[in-house]
């Protein structure tokens, strides 16, 4: 149960101690590339190297901005290490370097940049990481579309899937500056090129750039530092003990009961929490006269608590003598300043028993908005219910009776000995003995009626309720008084000690199944222990199902043999795994199964399913374990989805270090080759001389042009794998660049007509020179190869905003289908270089053209032959 005072947080204090050991980081956050975060963080490096801070420039991005590099003269830049990476030399950080130096504060460019392979980490977040671990203070930059958990929502929007990213872990313990700058600012330094050269800006504003991204990011930088800033003051009130709730940030607690219509609370929690961009969580109260609830209200209770879960939001329990005492204590845990609550229909009865929680937190709670919204009213009492009730209450009453009888003899046999004096004494056993066993009120009970027959046996006139002297009325009504109060606070100590093992108990399995979920490491052990430990906590029959071959197989259970399946069966578990929803017993889904299905699921997807089934053959999981099981399945399914991501590094890794060795051999070939196709080519040439009219040497001559074109794509190709491109645009006029590929293949286009169709006023478009020879030289060698004896035409053309280039054969065209197809690397098919080539001409040109910026597409001409078209924008 959540103790309020004043101490501070534990786990704050410690968290506090951390950071003192560790250097401080400070991110200069910012909604897109040119608002100025790398001049903000010189600037700020500038004023702390002026007060006496050692500060150096671990690595700086610049740019080529000169009010960049104009901050960068007057502090100390450490060199960078050189690494060689597939035959070249590429510079990264030197953390090595760094590290020795030891300054008090470094500057560390673009937070998310990815390392050359080689290096220390692969992420420059994690060299940060390390150099904060060795006590160096860090300033680093970082645009919000590289945090993790917004990379999908920016990707949604801007088109754009950012790959380098960072946790957002990162911001746990750091200070988050917004560098910010309106949108319409941004986009004239664009146009004025000082974010990127003049060609890259105009497809930036195309792009990624426009007014509404820049806009929609903005809002998610000032969100995400907004969130940093509520976070760091929650860590401060707790390590200095400070109450209130502080409302920098909104945070909301929903209130959900055993009542019909607390999904209607739910829902408006979730509709407040989206409006506020709030965290927000769902709690149930624990109270004494939760023990009384039945079936369907503890179910209904768990299903609250599920759907909860389900949209989003944090679920607790929490125990507590009421339920205003509990929420409040919960309220001051998380600092709550929205609380969503229901207002029932209850009797006046119920109320003046318990009282109205709503009327408690009104008048209890200060600087706490609360929202009341109307609940269900409690369902009819059910007749089992009251008869239990009934009889509990028959059982207790015998056995005050008892109680009080047996007290009532016993004094009467010491009364000699002691003498009436000492009688009051004894007629407290009984009632801290029905306090302790039964509860409050049946002590309460206890204690009027010791002392009516302490009254009625020991007082004069005895055998009569009268009380003849005042001194024995004070005594009866002390005795009263004293029995009330030993009453109130033994039956409160039960319901503390009731309340407490109860959920030690909880937390106690809880832990004990995580850790003994933490000490397996592969799929089949993890599976056994899962069935293991929720069979020992639930006390249930339980399976474990996994897909094995597109069919889902019972890979662990916890019996002594494998149970078997009936076709419900079968079908509940397949309609779990695909739909991941609850199936089975006990659910709303194939309820005639004999098994509760539920299933694993993370954000990875469903990775398990999980069948329950009882010994009697009941519902599997009563609603007074819903929660525990949630928590258990919560449990088991981060196990699977730790599995699942170790399975995926692991073959990244193998697919990382097949495509290096591939990249290593294909450069080597490239390379080695070269010179003695050089020397072949001089012998033809020699042989030419000597035999001029010898059949064979065009034939010779054709087959090395064809070798190095062959050649020149294996390295273009490794050249595009490894990122290493080196873009140049300018513009380009795209009749002399067809005429300058044509011209290159005149010994391959020999004997092959082409009919020029591109117009000599067509606009200059933006592209590398060099990277456009090459993908035209790849189309019109795909199409002399593969074009029949038609004509190969080369058409130009403008549609507003774009320039498109097309070259068409007259082959056999494209397989139906294949469309995408043949710019995949080294696969063949009918139509393109794919038959009898190498597999790398049209994959080579789609590579450089993406790199441009440029479309490529190929399509059937409905007259025939295929079509290859490049589309430039031109703005």
């Amino acid at each position: 149960m959540p103790v309020t005072d004043d101490r501070p947080s534990p786990d704050a204090l410690l968290r506090a101690a951390k950071r003192e050991a560790r250097g401080k980081l400070k991110i200069f956050l910012g909604a897109a590339p040119g608002v100025g975060k790398t001049f903000e963080m010189l600037r700020e490096g500038a004023e702390r190297l002026k007060s006496g801070t050692d500060v150096v420039i671990a690595i700086v991005e610049t740019h080529g901005r000169a009010e960049t590099q104009a901050l960068v003269a007057p502090l100390e830049i450490l060199p960078r290490r050189q690494i060689a990476y597939q035959g070249h030399s590429l510079d990264e950080m030197d953390i090595d370097g760094l590290l020795a130096r030891g300054p008090q504060l470094a500057l560390v460019d673009e937070f998310a940049h990815t390392n050359v392979a080689g290096s220390r980490h692969p992420k420059r977040w994690q060299d940060v990481m390390e150099l904060l671990d060795a006590g160096i203070d860090v300033y680093t930059t970082l645009n919000v579309q590289h945090v993790e958990s917004l990379n999908d929502v920016v990707a949604s929007f801007t088109r754009v899937r950012v790959r380098e990213t960072v946790p957002d872990s990162v911001f746990d313990d750091a200070e988050v500056e917004v560098v910010d700058l309106p949108p319409d600012e941004l986009i004239e330094r664009l146009k004025a090129g000082k974010v990127y050269i003049p060609a890259e800006a105009t497809r930036a504003l195309d792009r990624f750039f426009s007014k509404a991204n820049l806009s929609a990011l903005r809002e998610m930088a000032l969100r995400r530092a907004a969130q940093s800033v509520d976070q760091a003051m929650l860590e401060h009130l707790d390590t200095h003990a400070v109450g209130g709730t502080y409302a920098g940030g909104e945070r909301v607690l929903v209130a959900v009961s055993e009542l019909p219509g607390s999904e209607t609370l739910v829902r408006a929690a979730k509709r407040l929490a989206d409006a506020l961009k709030a965290p927000w969580q769902a709690v149930s109260i624990e109270t004494p006269r939760t023990e009384s609830f039945g079936d369907a209200q503890r179910r209904q209770i768990a299903d609250t608590l599920s759907l909860a879960a389900s949209l989003g939001a944090t679920i607790a329990t929490i125990p507590a003598e009421n339920v205003a005492s509990g929420l409040r204590a919960q309220i001051e845990e998380m600092r709550a300043t929205q609380l969503v609550i229901g207002k029932s229909m209850r009797s006046w009865w119920f109320t003046l028993r318990h009282g109205s929680v709503v009327e408690a937190m009104l008048a209890g709670t200060d600087g706490l908005a609360i929202h009341v919204i109307p609940a269900g009213t409690a369902p009819p009492r059910q007749r089992t219910l009251a008869i239990r009730a009934e009889w509990g209450l028959a059982v207790k009453s015998a056995a005050v009776f008892a109680l009080v009888a047996l007290t009532a003899a016993f004094a009467k046999l010491v009364e000699p000995v002691i003498g009436v004096g000492g009688i009051d004494l004894i007629f407290l056993l009984p009632v801290i003995i029905a306090s302790g066993r039964f509860g409050l009120w049946p002590g309460v009970t206890t204690g009027l009626l010791a002392g009516l027959t302490y009254n009625f046996l020991f007082l004069p006139p005895l055998y009569t309720f009268t009380i003849a002297d005042p001194q024995s009325l004070l005594t009866m009504f002390v005795l009263i008084g004293i029995a009330t109060f030993t009453a109130n606070l033994t039956g409160r100590l039960k319901i503390r000690a009731t309340l407490g093992v109860r959920g030690a108990q909880e937390n106690a399995a809880v832990a004990a199944f995580g850790q003994a979920l933490a000490r397996v490491s592969d799929w089949e052990a993890t599976s056994r222990t899962v069935s293991s430990e929720m069979a020992r906590l639930l006390g249930l029959s339980v399976i474990v199902l996994d897909d094995r071959d597109g069919q889902l197989e019972c890979i662990a259970w916890s019996s002594e043999e494998m149970p078997t399946f009936g076709p419900v069966d079968r079908a509940a578990a397949d309609w779990c795994w695909s739909k991941g929803e609850a199936t089975g017993a006990g659910t709303g889904t194939l309820v005639s199964s004999d098994w509760q299905f539920q299933p694993l699921k993370t954000s990875l997807g469903v990775l398990a399913v999980v069948g329950l089934s009882a010994h009697d053959g009941g519902d599997p999981v009563g609603a007074g374990r819903a929660v525990l099981l949630a928590t258990l399945l919560g449990q088991a399914a981060l196990a699977h989805e730790r599995l699942k991501l170790e399975d995926q590094v692991r073959e990244v890794s193998v697919l990382r270090e097949r495509d290096r060795l591939r990249a290593a051999l294909l450069s080597s070939i490239g390379h080695d080759l070269r010179t003695p196709l050089t020397s072949v080519a001089a012998a033809i040439d020699a042989i030419a001389r000597d035999h001029p009219d010898a059949p064979t040497v065009p034939v010779a001559r054709s087959e090395v042009a064809r070798l190095r074109r062959f050649l020149d794509n294996l390295v273009d190709m490794v050249r595009i794998d490894s990122g290493a491109l080196k873009l140049a645009p300018e513009a380009t006029d795209l009749t002399d660049a067809v005429a300058s590929a044509v011209h290159d293949l005149k010994t391959l286009l020999h004997g092959s007509r082409i009919d020029l169709r591109v117009p000599p006023d067509l606009p200059l478009v933006q592209a590398d020179p060099t990277l456009l020879h090459h993908i035209l030289i790849n189309l019109l060698a795909n199409a002399a190869v593969h074009g029949g004896a038609g004509a190969i035409e080369i058409g130009g053309r403008r549609v507003r905003d774009e320039v498109t280039l097309s070259v068409r054969d007259h082959g056999p065209g494209l397989h139906p289908g294949s469309e995408a197809q043949v710019f995949e690397t080294f696969a063949q098919g009918r139509g393109g270089d794919r038959h009898g080539g190498s597999g790398l001409g049209l994959a080579i040109a789609k590579g450089f053209a993406e790199a441009m910026g440029v479309g490529i597409a190929a399509h059937n001409d409905p007259e025939g032959g295929a079509v290859f078209s490049l589309c430039f924008r031109l703005r």
